[in-house]
């Protein structure tokens, strides 16, 4: 088979990536790479292999375009209401009373939310293991779309996984279940039977890793460890890929191997094996692309050879594989083991070389997509393969299989030591290393540098220089050198990050979410904190680990509700309240909890920054810690004049009047998120601000900002940037402001 390509097989592999992302991705530099590439394709292999060549990226070519264009047409095509669904049972997720699914209608799949309306109804979900239609009230929207620079894509995602809409469920009308189904729908039946079975007749945490594991499932309740996983960087180990793959595809050939069948047969039976597999662990794209390569594997076509049929094969069956997380690092991750040989070595080296290449060699990638790395994941990544590969994997698998006549839920006892350790080995080694998100130039620069320093490691001097690049690359994305000031959207509430070019840091606020109505234990969900979702991740996108001020300007929930959370994950300083603030017991609890300095401000105060400084304008005296208590902050920021005003309302604005007879403004932060008792047209004329700052939530409760705040910056000729239409907003630059928005 390989004989008759015009090129080797990897090279064809490359030229396609490029073209896929062009076409799917409108990627221009892909474009550009694949125009070079051809070039030198033609200088090394002739005319002849140039034609074979550009005839197989034409034809590959009329297929993306065409499937991007589907895409396309099916997301516009999408519908605004339906009336009946049939779910996808084995994506059933149940937190307190949100009910989260996916479903199928006319051929099109959508992503289901339903608030349940009784512990009944909760435990009939929690239950469900058969493939059923739900009639009711639907209403269809768009996802969330991309709310922070570098930040999650939830409508793209969706996209990429086939869906174009989000349902809404607001009542069920009847629940009717599918007698006859697909070959497909039965695999998901009895994965969801097996998940099911599992969460009913198997302890906590022991459930987690069985689900996991075997199934590739993990509910919401395992989110508390994902996160001590994920702070280790060995997050991984519970997707499933190579190492469940080899275990149960070994099983399975050693099974009907010591049978007596010919090894012939068993390579046949092994591709409907692979299917089933493939089904009862939700079709995942590792999955797939370790069982492809095994069937190739078994046709004797090893290496970089077999990457590459496996890539085309995925490319017709699965198109937009590549354009999600798990299907890059996948990818990458089998790239790095097929290029590097490791086989004269012993099993367990080979898992610690493995471990240590992968790490290094997929590191751009990794902090691309996470923006942290903990240096020690490369050994723990290696002791704990080992420990899930030779240990957990087939004892979760016997246990399972003998469920049916015996529970042997006495193990659960090795699982709550197994996470005592991991929590223990957190504590001791502390959080990953920030190091920031590339850009793409920047991420193919890096890979760029990587493989020369593989070719040439051998040669001191050339080394000694390209790894000197790659540190000042990684510098580069830990410390931008640009000043910035970011309202970022961290929905209803306040939060602005600001940085200058030396890497001093004020963050003003940190955002909360304010709970409005009291809730039944069963009602109770396990969420992130809005700040775990949006001001964190977008913090460890630009390279911070350490805040040195945190300003609270005043003590609502929406403007200081996860400093914990926050404090957690981001070294602080110090914290600047007013003595207002300290008049509230909950508040200054809080503080106490956090363990950090905390100083008092005052109008006169200065908090320098960019070369300048913010002055602290108000309050003057203790207050109460509410609105018109706001710490208000002004200051010329590269030649512009910023005034960040908290919640301060009409009242907090006459005092600032009265007290600064001359008060000129570049940019306003609106108070009170544009509400109608705050930005009044007398303060406006006073300051006369030629742009304001809104941060508010989408469709908030509030009807923020309100449209009569609106006219008045409208009457004021002012520019309006709003987080709720336009996500984050940043003024970033060196010597003069750019002014960006996420959308």
């Amino acid at each position: 088979m390989i004989k008759y390509f015009p090129i080797k097989p990897i090279q064809l592999a490359f030229l396609l990536i490029l073209l896929y992302y062009f076409c799917f991705s409108k990627v221009v530099g892909c474009l550009m790479f694949l125009l070079l590439a051809l070039v030198f394709l033609w200088q090394q292999y002739g005319w002849k292999a140039w034609c074979q060549v550009c005839l197989c990226l034409t034809c590959f070519a009329v297929f993306f375009l065409t499937k991007a264009n589907q895409t396309e047409q099916a997301y516009q095509a999408a519908p605004d209401h339906l009336t009946k669904i049939q779910m996808i049972p084995d994506t059933i997720s149940v937190n307190g009373d949100l009910l989260s699914f996916r479903g199928k209608e006319a051929g099109r799949t959508y992503q289901i939310f339903y608030s349940l309306k009784s512990e009944k109804e909760q435990h009939f979900f929690k239950t469900l293991n058969q493939t059923v239609v739900l009639s009711g009230d639907m209403d269809l929207e768009e996802a969330t779309p991309q709310r922070n620079f570098g930040g999650f894509d939830y409508r793209t995602y969706l996209k990429h996984e086939g869906i174009y809409r989000v349902v809404n469920l607001s009542a069920i009308n009847n629940v009717e279940l599918v007698h006859k189904t697909t070959l497909w729908d039965k695999l998901h039946d009895v994965r969801r039977k097996a998940i099911v079975s599992i969460q009913q007749h198997f302890p906590a945490p022991m459930q987690h890793y069985m689900t996991g594991l075997l199934f590739g499932y993990l509910d919401k309740s395992f989110d508390e460890m994902s996160e001590v996983y994920t702070s280790l960087g060995i997050i991984h180990l519970f997707a499933l890929s190579g190492m469940q793959v080899g275990f149960f595809v070994g099983a399975f050939r050693f099974f009907f191997l010591r049978l007596g069948l010919r090894r012939d047969y068993v390579d046949i039976l092994q591709i409907p094996f692979s299917l089933v597999y493939a089904g009862l662990t939700g079709f995942s794209v590792s999955v797939i692309r370790s069982l492809i390569q095994s069937a190739f594997a078994n046709l004797g076509i090893k290496k970089l050879d077999n990457l590459a049929l496996t890539l085309f094969v995925l490319f017709i069956v699965m198109p937009n594989f590549l354009l999600t997380m798990g299907g890059i690092l996948s990818f990458t991750y089998a790239f790095i083991l097929n290029f590097i040989n490791f086989d004269d070595i012993s099993r367990y080296q080979k898992i610690i070389a493995e471990s240590l290449t992968i790490s290094l060699a997929s590191l751009p990638l990794l902090i691309h997509f996470f923006a942290v790395f903990q240096p020690l994941s490369v050994l723990l990544t290696a002791i704990f393969s080992v420990a899930f590969d030779t240990i957990m994997l087939p004892m979760l698998s016997i246990i399972f299989i003998l469920s049916p006549l015996v529970k042997l839920t006495c193990f659960n006892g090795c699982f709550v030591f197994l996470e005592t350790v991991i929590k223990h080995t957190k504590a001791i080694l502390g959080g990953p290393i920030v190091f920031g998100k590339p850009n793409l130039g920047i991420l193919v620069l890096l890979f760029l540098m990587l493989g020369v320093l593989y070719d040439c490691w051998r040669r001191k001097k050339t080394a000694i220089f390209l790894v000197s690049l790659v540190a000042l690359l990684f510098f580069q994305i830990k410390h931008p050198l640009e000043n910035e000031v970011t309202v970022v959207d961290i929905g209803q509430g306040d939060s602005i990050f600001v940085r200058d070019v030396k890497g001093n840091t004020l963050l003003i606020d940190v955002g909360g979410k304010v709970s409005f109505s009291e809730k039944n234990a069963w009602q109770e969900r396990l969420t992130d904190s809005n700040a775990e979702r949006t001001l964190i991740p977008y913090l460890n996108s630009r390279g911070v680990g350490k805040i040195d001020q945190l300003v609270l300007t005043h003590t609502d929930t929406d403007h200081m509700g996860d400093m914990l959370e926050v404090v957690k994950q981001v070294k602080i300083d110090e914290i600047l309240v007013s003595q207002g603030s300290l008049t509230k017991p909950d508040f200054v609890a809080k503080l106490q909890a956090m363990k950090t300095k905390v100083r008092v401000v005052t109008a006169g105060d200065v908090l320098p920054i960019m070369g300048s400084h913010l002055q602290v304008l108000y309050p003057s005296q203790t207050g109460d810690g509410g609105n018109n208590d706001s710490v208000v902050l002004y200051g010329n920021l590269l030649g512009k004049n910023f005034l960040f005003t908290g919640d301060l309302e009409e009242e907090g604005e006459q005092e600032l009047i009265a007290t600064y007879p001359n008060l000129p403004v570049d940019v306003l932060k609106a108070g009170h998120h544009g509400s109608k008792g705050s930005s009044s047209s007398e303060f406006l004329a006073h300051i006369s601000p030629q742009i304001a700052l809104i941060s508010a939530g989408q469709n908030n409760r509030y009807k923020h900002p309100h449209q009569e705040t609106l006219e008045r910056f409208r009457v004021q000729n002012m520019t309006i940037y709003r987080t709720d239409e336009q996500g984050a907003i940043r003024f970033r630059g060196l010597n003069h402001w750019k002014i960006e928005t996420v959308r």
